[in-house]
């Protein structure tokens, strides 16, 4: 027999508070349902059988009323020792707090929201934080992507142990702020835009085992050039879409557009046909949320330090 451990956690990354029943789900890699049934309180322990094969290779579901499902495939279990699945559920309506997410809080996060051409200017810092004050006050949704992309990058370790140009954030320049509100480059609740050293691009595609290249990337990313997604995870992985055509010098550095993103699904198949296609028909974006509960999910089962960006999921 192997022993799991579900334990289950609400959208501020705390165990589970409320009063609520979870329908658990557990499947093993024979497609044999082994458990379906309600369970009570956010840790419940289960003992399934171990098969030494790939039946070992469980998926586990959970479900409560009022909330959006949540789950993980595959949960590799052993015979030798207990497995812990951590899992997120957020409501059908999640809402959003920004209490982390002042402006000293992110400017000193990711003081490229300022910019380096305006980092000794007190009135380009002062119209960067009324921007920022807009942003916060009028679009949760983009800036809980914004949010999610820069805390995933920030575990994205180029060179373990060098404290300089270690992770993607240490190349990223200035922010896009939208010149109009038809500005195609706009923050969007699926992506945003800036300026970035054209030697991050080196960084990622010399490293095949941590990024994969997506040919013709302006199928779904107009005007782009060249693009890179993070295959660790096998949801929620962060990509890397250059728009090279335009260089623009920043700090003395020569610099181009980034348009990072977060995908829900690692496969490109999976990505184009469960997400590209039904948000298109739907005229829906991938939603942060969402993103928010798959990365944090990922994240504690891959080992990694915890997801925790500058805000959480409220009720």
């Amino acid at each position: 027999m192997s022993k799991l451990l579900l334990r289950i956690y609400d959208g501020s990354r705390q165990l589970f508070t409320a009063s609520a029943k979870f329908l658990v789900t557990i499947t093993d890699g024979n497609q044999t349902q082994q458990f379906r049934d309600y369970v009570s309180g956010n840790l419940t322990e289960f003992d399934l059988p171990f098969f030494d094969n790939f039946g070992d290779n469980y998926s586990v579901v959970v479900w409560a009323d009022g909330y959006q499902q949540a789950g993980f495939t595959p949960v590799k279990l052993s015979d030798g020792a207990d497995t812990i699945l951590d899992v997120m559920l957020i409501t059908q309506d999640p809402g959003f707090s920004f209490a982390n997410a002042s402006w000293d809080a992110v400017f000193a996060a990711y003081p490229f929201i300022l910019g380096a051409n305006d980092s000794n200017n007190p009135a380009s810092l002062a119209a960067a934080k009324q921007r920022y004050g807009d942003f916060l006050d009028q679009q949760e949704k983009p800036l809980a992507c914004f949010l999610n992309i820069c805390e995933a990058m920030s575990q994205i370790i180029f060179s373990p142990g060098t404290p300089a140009q270690c992770t993607p954030l240490s190349y990223l320049k200035q922010f896009y702020w939208p010149q109009s509100a038809q500005d195609s480059l706009a923050p969007a609740q699926d992506r945003f835009y800036v300026w970035c050293d054209l030697k991050l691009m080196d960084q990622i595609k010399t490293r095949p085992k941590m990024f994969a290249a997506e040919l013709n990337p302006q199928v779904f990313h107009p005007d782009a050039t060249a693009s890179w997604k993070q295959i660790q995870f096998g949801e929620a992985n962060v990509q890397f879409t250059f728009h090279g055509k335009t260089v623009e010098q920043i700090g003395g550095v020569d610099c181009v557009i980034l348009e990072p993103d977060i995908d829900y699904y690692k496969d490109l198949g999976a990505h184009a046909l469960l997400e590209v296609i039904p948000n298109a028909l739907t005229h829906s974006l991938t939603d942060p949320a969402q993103v928010y509960v798959l990365r944090w999910i990922a994240g504690r089962r891959g080992g990694m330090p915890d997801f925790n960006p500058l805000y959480t999921i409220t009720d």
